[in-house]
């Protein structure tokens, strides 16, 4: 999507961007930008010579979201983002009847956020099939964006709001999509697990599938190996509870569990010096091994993917038999395992 200087892409594969405005009856929205917008029907067709090229683009458009439409619980679900340009609201009242008279629609019950990114304060309208469905599509919009939601209103069937710097990031489209997803949920049993949910054992084993874990013995070698390419660092993730109790290793990079992420991402201003390249070898420990496994598999997301964790944790690594204290070879930081990095992004 297109605002300031960015290029009119879709980050998503079922994101409707058609490069014209693609958005429901905005005459539901109570603002003074679309007040003058009347509420009768729109203008015959013989008095604007352009209606006719607007009702075709606008039925191409409710065609080509219909088809990239995901169906939830029986739901047909979208998020439709496109281009301002002049006379956008008259075209959003075209648009509208488009899918109001959809015949592909007609049969299966609907959800799609309709949204116009532009400069400032952006329009965004949630129709669906229900008044249920859309009162609950905006329902958990507005908890999304919060305080950038400037004014909404719900009616008609309809829930419209004026967004502030609508689709300025990722998040947007993310949260627009988990909306229609979640709204579109038939009512769940709450002793059944709802569809595509994992429990922790599943969790654990998708994230482990994806590194090749070592043991403590394996990992005090490494540490000590002055041959490696790359630069490798042992990581204790166990709050300061554990290591009291427990013990630790000096020499390990103290970072808990709550800042990973933010201390490892290169791309982030919180990382620590050693996060600057993405083959940094990261061997992540916990008491048991369990956390690690997740906080490895989240830094593989970051990029690095030379990220494992170490099998058993410290409990494995006393049991081994292995020191209290490593000397880290010379391509790792140098570090002091008593200090913690700082507890906040």
């Amino acid at each position: 999507m297109s605002r300031g200087g960015r290029t009119p892409t879709s980050s998503s594969r079922s994101t409707s961007s058609y490069g014209v405005e693609v958005i429901d009856q905005w005459r539901t929205i109570p603002s003074e930008r679309f007040s003058e917008l009347p509420s009768t029907t729109p203008t015959p067709a013989d008095s604007d010579p352009l209606t006719p090229i607007r009702e075709q683009v606008a039925e191409t458009i409710v065609l080509r979201a219909t088809r990239d439409a995901e169906t939830v619980d029986g739901t047909k679900v979208g998020v439709v983002t496109t281009l301002p340009y002049t006379s956008g609201e008259e075209f959003l009242r075209t648009i509208a009847a488009a899918f109001e008279h959809a015949t592909l629609l007609r049969q299966q019950p609907y959800l799609f956020i309709l949204a116009l990114p532009t400069q400032g304060t952006s329009p965004l309208l949630i129709c669906g099939s229900s008044e249920e469905l859309s009162e609950r599509a905006g329902i958990l919009v507005k908890s999304k964006f919060l305080n950038r939601v400037q004014q909404y209103e719900f009616r008609h069937g309809r829930w419209g709001a004026l967004i502030r710097d609508l689709c300025s990031t990722s998040y947007d489209e993310a949260a627009m999509w988990d909306a229609v997803r979640k709204a579109a949920r038939q009512p769940m049993d709450p002793l059944r697990p709802p569809p595509g949910s994992r429990s922790i054992s599943q969790i654990l084993d998708d994230a482990r599938a994806r590194l090749q874990r070592i043991t403590p013995q394996r990992a005090y070698d490494e540490l000590q190996d002055p041959t490696v390419e790359w630069p490798v660092v042992l990581v204790d993730i166990r709050p300061e509870a554990q290591r009291r109790e427990f013990g630790s290793i000096a020499g390990a990079l103290i970072v808990e569990r709550n800042v990973l992420e933010w201390r490892f991402d290169p791309r982030c201003a919180y990382r620590l010096p050693i996060a600057n390249r993405y083959d940094l070898r990261v061997i992540i420990f916990c008491q048991e091994s369990y956390t690690s496994s997740l906080a490895a598999a989240s830094l593989h997301d970051l990029g690095l993917l030379n990220a494992t964790d170490m099998i058993g944790g410290y409990a494995a690594w006393k049991e081994a038999g292995l020191p209290d204290e490593v000397e880290v070879s010379s391509t790792a930081p140098p570090t002091d395992g008593r200090i913690s990095a700082p507890a906040d992004p």
